[in-house]
Protein backbone atom coordinates (compact mmCIF):
# COMPACT_ATOMS: atom_id res chain seq x y z
CA UNK A 1 0.00 0.00 0.00
CA UNK A 2 1.39 3.79 -1.24
CA UNK A 3 1.67 5.59 2.27
CA UNK A 4 1.09 9.58 2.64
CA UNK A 5 2.87 11.19 4.97
CA UNK A 6 3.58 14.60 3.21
CA UNK A 7 0.66 17.19 3.70
CA UNK A 8 0.54 20.62 1.49
CA UNK A 9 -1.51 23.49 3.27
CA UNK A 10 -2.61 26.39 1.12
CA UNK A 11 -3.21 29.07 4.01
CA UNK A 12 -1.62 32.51 2.00
CA UNK A 13 -4.81 34.32 2.10
CA UNK A 14 -6.14 37.33 3.80
CA UNK A 15 -9.77 36.38 2.91
CA UNK A 16 -11.89 39.82 2.44
CA UNK A 17 -14.67 38.63 3.20
CA UNK A 18 -13.81 38.13 7.11
CA UNK A 19 -13.29 42.25 6.79
CA UNK A 20 -12.09 43.44 10.21
CA UNK A 21 -11.73 39.67 11.28
CA UNK A 22 -8.34 39.59 9.15
CA UNK A 23 -6.94 43.28 9.94
CA UNK A 24 -4.10 41.06 11.55
CA UNK A 25 -4.81 37.43 10.80
CA UNK A 26 -4.82 35.84 7.92
CA UNK A 27 -7.95 33.82 7.63
CA UNK A 28 -6.86 30.06 8.32
CA UNK A 29 -5.79 31.48 11.62
CA UNK A 30 -9.37 32.65 12.85
CA UNK A 31 -10.65 30.63 15.77
CA UNK A 32 -12.99 28.38 15.73
CA UNK A 33 -14.17 26.30 18.58
CA UNK A 34 -11.19 27.58 20.15
CA UNK A 35 -8.61 26.79 18.29
CA UNK A 36 -7.48 28.61 14.79
CA UNK A 37 -8.84 26.81 11.72
CA UNK A 38 -4.83 26.38 10.29
CA UNK A 39 -4.65 23.95 13.97
CA UNK A 40 -7.78 22.06 13.23
CA UNK A 41 -6.12 20.71 10.18
CA UNK A 42 -3.21 20.18 10.91
CA UNK A 43 -4.16 17.99 13.58
CA UNK A 44 -6.32 16.12 11.81
CA UNK A 45 -3.83 15.12 8.89
CA UNK A 46 -1.19 14.14 11.97
CA UNK A 47 -3.96 11.69 13.60
CA UNK A 48 -4.46 10.54 9.90
CA UNK A 49 -0.46 9.41 10.13
CA UNK A 50 1.03 12.84 7.93
CA UNK A 51 4.38 14.13 9.77
CA UNK A 52 6.05 15.87 7.13
CA UNK A 53 3.82 19.43 6.51
CA UNK A 54 4.31 22.13 4.04
CA UNK A 55 2.24 25.18 5.00
CA UNK A 56 2.24 28.02 2.10
CA UNK A 57 2.01 31.12 3.50
CA UNK A 58 1.66 34.82 2.46
CA UNK A 59 -0.87 37.55 4.44
CA UNK A 60 0.76 37.78 8.11
CA UNK A 61 3.17 35.35 7.67
CA UNK A 62 4.45 35.84 10.78
CA UNK A 63 1.40 34.82 12.69
CA UNK A 64 1.41 31.77 11.20
CA UNK A 65 5.76 31.05 11.57
CA UNK A 66 5.20 32.12 15.11
CA UNK A 67 2.11 30.27 16.56
CA UNK A 68 3.25 27.09 15.21
CA UNK A 69 6.89 27.26 14.59
CA UNK A 70 8.72 24.11 13.30
CA UNK A 71 5.49 22.11 14.56
CA UNK A 72 7.41 19.95 17.12
CA UNK A 73 4.67 20.99 19.48
CA UNK A 74 1.84 19.77 17.25
CA UNK A 75 3.66 16.34 16.76
CA UNK A 76 4.54 17.25 12.87
CA UNK A 77 7.42 18.64 10.97
CA UNK A 78 6.15 22.17 9.57
CA UNK A 79 8.14 23.80 6.34
CA UNK A 80 7.21 27.08 4.99
CA UNK A 81 7.06 28.43 1.71
CA UNK A 82 5.74 32.02 0.77
CA UNK A 83 3.44 32.77 -1.93
CA UNK A 84 4.09 36.66 -3.18
CA UNK A 85 1.77 36.49 -5.85
CA UNK A 86 -1.68 35.89 -5.52
CA UNK A 87 -2.02 34.46 -9.03
CA UNK A 88 -4.19 31.41 -8.73
CA UNK A 89 -4.33 27.81 -7.03
CA UNK A 90 -2.26 26.06 -9.85
CA UNK A 91 0.52 28.53 -9.20
CA UNK A 92 0.53 28.27 -5.49
CA UNK A 93 0.60 24.27 -5.88
CA UNK A 94 3.48 24.48 -7.82
CA UNK A 95 5.65 26.13 -4.93
CA UNK A 96 5.69 22.75 -3.41
CA UNK A 97 6.96 20.89 -5.88
CA UNK A 98 10.43 20.72 -4.04
CA UNK A 99 9.07 19.18 -0.50
CA UNK A 100 6.94 16.82 -2.17
CA UNK A 101 10.27 15.21 -5.08
CA UNK A 102 8.41 12.06 -5.84
CA UNK A 103 6.26 11.39 -3.27
CA UNK A 104 2.58 10.98 -2.99
CA UNK A 105 0.95 14.05 -1.12
CA UNK A 106 -2.30 15.42 0.70
CA UNK A 107 -3.15 18.90 -0.38
CA UNK A 108 -5.80 21.02 2.00
CA UNK A 109 -6.91 24.27 2.12
CA UNK A 110 -6.30 26.33 5.40
CA UNK A 111 -9.86 27.77 5.40
CA UNK A 112 -11.45 24.70 5.02
CA UNK A 113 -12.49 22.30 8.11
CA UNK A 114 -13.67 18.75 7.54
CA UNK A 115 -14.63 15.91 9.88
CA UNK A 116 -10.69 14.29 10.78
CA UNK A 117 -11.90 10.74 9.62
CA UNK A 118 -11.91 12.64 5.83
CA UNK A 119 -8.30 13.04 6.35
CA UNK A 120 -7.64 9.43 6.91
CA UNK A 121 -9.81 8.35 4.32
CA UNK A 122 -7.95 10.53 1.77
CA UNK A 123 -4.20 8.97 2.72
CA UNK A 124 -5.85 5.70 1.84
CA UNK A 125 -7.41 5.33 -1.24
CA UNK A 126 -4.63 6.68 -3.20
CA UNK A 127 -3.44 3.15 -4.17
CA UNK A 128 -4.49 2.49 -7.88
CA UNK A 129 -5.37 6.64 -8.95
CA UNK A 130 -3.63 9.49 -10.04
CA UNK A 131 -5.16 11.60 -8.16
CA UNK A 132 -8.08 11.37 -5.27
CA UNK A 133 -10.39 14.84 -5.46
CA UNK A 134 -13.21 15.41 -2.46
CA UNK A 135 -16.81 16.41 -3.13
CA UNK A 136 -20.03 17.47 -1.22
CA UNK A 137 -23.63 17.64 -1.38
CA UNK A 138 -26.08 21.01 -0.56
CA UNK A 139 -23.80 23.41 -1.84
CA UNK A 140 -23.79 26.19 -4.83
CA UNK A 141 -21.79 24.93 -7.23
CA UNK A 142 -21.64 28.68 -9.06
CA UNK A 143 -19.30 29.42 -6.11
CA UNK A 144 -16.87 27.01 -6.37
CA UNK A 145 -16.07 23.66 -8.30
CA UNK A 146 -18.32 21.51 -10.30
CA UNK A 147 -16.88 18.24 -10.29
CA UNK A 148 -18.96 15.65 -13.29
CA UNK A 149 -18.45 12.02 -12.52
CA UNK A 150 -19.55 8.53 -14.10
CA UNK A 151 -21.13 5.85 -11.87
CA UNK A 152 -17.50 4.47 -10.79
CA UNK A 153 -17.06 8.18 -9.03
CA UNK A 154 -14.27 8.18 -11.50
CA UNK A 155 -13.90 12.75 -12.15
CA UNK A 156 -14.74 13.15 -15.71
CA UNK A 157 -14.81 16.73 -15.41
CA UNK A 158 -14.27 19.75 -13.68
CA UNK A 159 -15.35 23.37 -14.12
CA UNK A 160 -14.73 26.39 -11.95
CA UNK A 161 -17.13 28.99 -10.63
CA UNK A 162 -19.67 28.25 -14.01
CA UNK A 163 -22.85 29.24 -13.46
CA UNK A 164 -24.68 25.87 -12.39
CA UNK A 165 -21.43 24.15 -13.49
CA UNK A 166 -22.65 24.01 -17.05
CA UNK A 167 -24.82 21.69 -18.71
CA UNK A 168 -25.00 18.32 -16.22
CA UNK A 169 -26.15 15.89 -18.74
CA UNK A 170 -23.32 14.72 -20.97
CA UNK A 171 -19.27 14.62 -20.33
CA UNK A 172 -16.84 15.48 -23.09
CA UNK A 173 -17.15 11.45 -24.49
CA UNK A 174 -20.98 12.42 -24.31
CA UNK A 175 -21.31 10.05 -21.85
CA UNK A 176 -24.63 10.52 -19.70
CA UNK A 177 -23.66 12.20 -16.33
CA UNK A 178 -24.99 12.95 -12.85
CA UNK A 179 -25.41 16.88 -11.90
CA UNK A 180 -22.50 17.56 -10.98
CA UNK A 181 -20.92 17.57 -7.04
CA UNK A 182 -19.54 20.54 -5.10
CA UNK A 183 -15.33 20.44 -4.99
CA UNK A 184 -14.70 19.58 -1.11
CA UNK A 185 -10.95 21.36 -1.71
CA UNK A 186 -9.10 18.52 -0.10
CA UNK A 187 -7.05 16.19 -2.29
CA UNK A 188 -4.39 13.42 -3.08
CA UNK A 189 -2.07 13.68 -5.66
CA UNK A 190 0.85 11.92 -6.87
CA UNK A 191 3.73 13.81 -8.38
CA UNK A 192 2.54 13.55 -12.19
CA UNK A 193 0.10 16.58 -11.11
CA UNK A 194 3.11 18.60 -11.32
CA UNK A 195 3.28 18.11 -15.33
CA UNK A 196 -0.09 19.47 -16.07
CA UNK A 197 0.38 22.39 -13.42
CA UNK A 198 3.27 23.31 -15.48
CA UNK A 199 1.40 23.77 -18.84
CA UNK A 200 -1.43 25.88 -17.10
CA UNK A 201 -2.73 29.17 -19.06
CA UNK A 202 -4.97 31.71 -17.13
CA UNK A 203 -8.51 30.53 -16.87
CA UNK A 204 -10.86 33.32 -17.93
CA UNK A 205 -10.56 34.53 -14.24
CA UNK A 206 -7.13 35.87 -15.09
CA UNK A 207 -6.19 32.96 -12.81
CA UNK A 208 -3.77 29.70 -13.07
CA UNK A 209 -6.66 27.14 -11.79
CA UNK A 210 -5.60 23.57 -9.97
CA UNK A 211 -8.91 22.34 -11.00
CA UNK A 212 -7.87 22.94 -14.85
CA UNK A 213 -4.66 20.91 -14.43
CA UNK A 214 -6.95 18.00 -12.60
CA UNK A 215 -9.31 18.35 -15.89
CA UNK A 216 -6.11 17.55 -18.13
CA UNK A 217 -4.52 14.77 -15.45
CA UNK A 218 -8.22 12.87 -15.78
CA UNK A 219 -8.69 13.33 -19.06
CA UNK A 220 -5.09 12.35 -20.10
CA UNK A 221 -6.35 8.66 -19.61
CA UNK A 222 -5.11 8.74 -15.75
CA UNK A 223 -7.22 7.58 -13.41
CA UNK A 224 -8.67 10.83 -11.01
CA UNK A 225 -10.98 9.37 -8.42
CA UNK A 226 -13.98 11.22 -6.38
CA UNK A 227 -14.62 10.77 -2.25
CA UNK A 228 -18.17 12.01 -0.66
CA UNK A 229 -16.69 13.87 2.47
CA UNK A 230 -18.45 12.10 5.40
CA UNK A 231 -19.28 14.60 8.28
CA UNK A 232 -19.29 17.83 9.00
CA UNK A 233 -17.73 20.17 5.97
CA UNK A 234 -17.49 23.75 6.44
CA UNK A 235 -15.79 26.56 4.44
CA UNK A 236 -14.72 29.24 6.27
CA UNK A 237 -15.76 32.35 3.89
CA UNK A 238 -17.11 34.87 5.67
CA UNK A 239 -18.67 36.03 9.24
CA UNK A 240 -22.01 34.52 9.02
CA UNK A 241 -20.38 31.03 8.13
CA UNK A 242 -17.88 31.53 11.32
CA UNK A 243 -20.54 32.63 13.60
CA UNK A 244 -22.68 29.45 13.14
CA UNK A 245 -19.63 27.38 13.63
CA UNK A 246 -18.74 28.89 16.67
CA UNK A 247 -22.48 29.26 17.78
Amino acid sequence: MTKINKAVILAAGRGTRMRELTADLPKPMIEVRGKPVLQHIIEGLRDAGIRDCLVVVGYRADAVRDFFGYGSSYGVAIQYKTQTVQDGTGRVVELARDFTRSDPFILAYGDILVDPANYTRAVNLIDGVEAILTVTRGEDISKGGAVFLNDQMDVVDLREKSPQGGDPATSPGSQKLAPPLYNAGLYAFRPSIFGFIGKLKPSPRGEYELTDAIRELAQSGKKVKAVELSGEWADVRDPEVLARLNG
